[in-house]
């Protein structure tokens, strides 16, 4: 559809942002900035977002264009006013120049991330993977809440990704007060009794109980608190999957342990004795044993994508992801195992240091 050329032409291009000079990525970040300035007073008709194909774009928010640039990356972000009509007539809007009726009780902000620099088909088969726990919970009839964010490649090292909405990282809280977590939860949803908070509370637990085995079974690392994300609603959601199943940061070291379970996640939901701690548990525990009988699925779709040479794959990927599952143990061991899991991981010491490297090195508050 050449109404899209002018969204994809500005991902791809912006490639070449990370092999010039600083002064050469600042001139071009203006130009970027004009260019979506000039963007934004006039869409063509039918344009959409890769990552929102049901809606079309009705103009671009130029002042939230802003550069994320990290390490040898180049993500950027802008926010989107788009309308949903449905894909059949985003087709029609962008084949024919179709006119559509603005509906403006139907439009909305949506902000996208173009990445340059990153092979988004990992985070593809991430969340490829845990839509299929999702449906799988879902089947067996367990409260666990994973939020599967669309991931769209545009080309080899560039693609758009949708932003969680309503939501904002740890990082961007850490940023703007010194409270933790619950201090959070407190100034957000009141006193800890109260039925706000103790709703925030269990969309906290059942969205930490669903994470917490997406990222056991996928090994998923690097989970600084840039790459976790509070809604409004109070569940916790990960993004960001650049590392997973054989590869980590610091050359592949291993360091941070199979889940994060931080001291102010825990004391969200009381202390390792409390009821919400417990539950958490039981609801980790359930979601681990009904992925089991699966088991095959998840191997057979992590095979496909062995050829890609994902730097996730080091020849022992579909092995270890198996014997996670533990197919030659008992439900009862399978739950034990877990059970053991969760208690190594909690108050984990290693994920502190890994907390404080990326506070020293990248100014992440934790």
């Amino acid at each position: 559809m050449k109404t899209l050329i002018p969204l994809i032409t500005i991902v791809n291009s912006i490639e070449l942002f990370l092999h010039t000079s600083l002064i050469y990525q600042f001139y071009f970040l203006l130009a970027c900035l004009k260019a979506l300035r000039e963007l934004g007073s006039e869409v063509p008709t039918g344009v959409y977002l890769p990552s929102n194909p049901e809606a079309i774009v009705i103009s671009l928010l130029p002042e939230s264009g802003a550069p994320m640039q990290r390490a040898a990356k180049a993500p950027y972000r802008a926010t989107f006013r788009v309308q949903t009509v449905g894909i059949e007539q985003v087709e029609r809007c962008a084949d024919a120049g179709y006119e559509f009726m603005h509906d403006f009780s139907n439009q909305y902000p949506q902000m996208a991330i173009f990445k340059v620099g990153d092979d988004v088909r990992q985070d593809i088969l991430a969340l490829q993977l845990m839509r299929l726990f999702h449906n799988i919970f879902e089947q067996e009839g367990l409260e666990l809440y994973l939020y599967t964010y669309r991931v769209i490649a545009t080309s080899p090292g560039c693609g758009v990704i949708e932003c969680v909405p309503n939501s904002r990282s740890r990082e961007d809280i850490g940023r703007n007060t010194e409270a933790g977590l619950f201090d959070y939860f407190r100034h957000v949803y009141g006193k800890d009794d109260s039925i706000k908070f103790q709703k925030a509370r269990r969309n906290f637990v059942i969205s930490m109980a669903a994470y917490s085995v997406a990222l056991f079974m996928l090994q998923i690392k690097d989970r600084h608190n840039g790459n976790i994300m509070l809604d409004d609603e109070g569940h916790i959601i990960h993004i960001d999957f650049g590392f997973m199943f054989e590869s980590s940061p610091g050359g592949n070291m291993r360091f941070e342990p199979d889940i994060k379970l931080t001291a102010e996640m825990i004391l969200i939901m009381g202390d390792l004795t409390a009821p919400a701690f417990l539950w958490f548990k039981e609801l980790c525990i359930k979601g681990y044993l009904a992925l089991r009988p699966y088991r095959q699925h998840f191997i057979t779709l992590v095979a496909l994508m062995l050829d890609t040479e994902l730097p996730c794959f080091r020849g022992h990927t579909l092995e270890q992801l198996n014997a996670r599952l533990k197919p030659d143990s008992s439900e009862t061991e399978a739950a034990r195992y877990m059970h053991e899991v969760i208690n190594r991981c909690a108050h984990s010491l290693r994920t502190r240091i890994y907390d404080y490297i990326q506070f020293q090195q990248n100014k992440i508050p934790y």
